[in-house]
């Protein structure tokens, strides 16, 4: 993902798979499409989600990625590149 939304949430009684929902509709609501892809801080996917299968909050996958910090989601569409591109 080279583009998405920034979303910060650090309500700790509110679980990482609602606050990716939310980003998720209003992302939907503000650009038309729906996100497929949310990273998120490595502390906060350990927690929520420790096993590396049970990385998804509906169809959204969730990615580990140190460079965001905790309580921020960056949250858009997985631009996958074409066959020989990379």
């Amino acid at each position: 993902m080279n583009t998405g939304m920034m979303w910060f949430d650090n309500d700790p009684k509110t679980t990482l798979d609602v606050k990716i929902q939310q980003a998720a509709d209003y992302y939907r609501q503000k650009y038309g499409r729906a996100p497929d892809l949310c990273l998120v801080n490595p502390g906060m996917l350990d927690k929520a989600h420790p096993e590396p299968d049970s990385r998804h909050a509906g169809r959204i996958l969730i990615r580990p990625f140190r460079s965001v910090l905790p309580g921020h989601l960056w949250i858009g569409i997985d631009e996958k590149l074409p066959a020989g591109a990379d």
